[in-house]
């Protein structure tokens, strides 16, 4: 049965759909079988994942609104290795139109339920808003990869997310945890992000990652080629560290359990 995990970061430009992505072909190239959900509008990660999103047709969009199933919408990237519930601008509707839906925030949790069996993790790419989007993946998940800058303004946004995941928690999804923190775009040269990385540490302990995502360039040139990184450029300082923080996710999931919420 999956282990499903949402990335999410309520800040824009923080990784978020880089490190689904690359999470994602990560975890494939070690043998695992892996779907991405994306539940953004602006359909990056189906880009990134080298699925057109102009032609996709039907998408997530349907999914949610109950039109299809998943197993009839969900495609394989040869490119990346995983499978990809994709998504495009028709989705933006969607946060209108599941207010009047029964069971409006389980709604992608119930759909991905019958293909469960076929995964070995299911990755959810999240908007960077609190919407009814974000709160579906959130649902849906049992844990929370949140990747974020080490930088003050990032620091004040965390805390506001991890209220965030605890109201989820206790109102909606009690299965649901922070699993952990993962440091992106980190350039060790900076004495301000390696203070707020120690800060990080110090509060919340086993919750950070041991991985670390380096800023990198042939992470950012990927997506124009409509691959993950790790597939782009796999001998790439980005990419060999994606490629270690998949060998950590699949390590946290083994273990006996998983750290509650912050």
């Amino acid at each position: 049965m999956a282990s499903v995990f949402c990335v999410a970061n309520q800040k824009g430009g923080v990784g978020k759909t880089t490190t689904s992505v690359n999470l994602a072909a990560g975890l494939a190239q070690l043998g695992q079988r892996v779907l991405l959900v994306d539940l953004d509008p602006q359909g990056n990660a189906t880009m990134g994942s080298g699925i057109d999103k102009r032609d996709l047709t039907p998408s997530v969009y349907q999914v949610l609104l109950g039109m299809t199933a998943v197993a009839e919408v969900r495609r394989h990237s040869d490119k990346a290795g995983y499978d990809v519930l994709g998504a495009n601008r028709e989705l933006a509707g969607a946060e209108v139109e599941l207010v009047d839906l029964d069971r409006r925030e389980h709604r992608l949790k119930d759909l991905l339920r019958p293909i469960m069996p076929d995964y070995d993790f299911i990755l959810i790419d999240t908007p960077p808003s609190l919407g009814l989007l974000t709160l579906n993946g959130l649902c849906a998940a049992q844990g929370v990869i949140v990747p974020m800058q080490c930088e003050y303004f990032a620091l004040e946004g965390l805390s506001d997310l991890v209220n965030t995941v605890r109201q989820v928690h206790a109102k909606f999804n009690p299965e649901l945890v922070l699993i952990g923190l993962l440091r992106v775009m980190f350039d060790p040269r900076i004495t301000l992000q390696q203070q707020v990385s120690e800060q990080l540490k110090t509060h919340f302990g086993a919750k950070v990652f041991d991985s670390v995502i380096p800023r990198n360039v042939r992470l950012a040139e990927a997506p124009s080629y409509g691959q993950p990184g790790v597939v782009f450029d796999k001998s790439s300082r980005g990419a060999v560290a994606y490629l270690d923080f998949a060998q950590e996710m699949v390590r946290r999931v083994r273990a006996p359990a998983i750290a509650a919420v912050a």
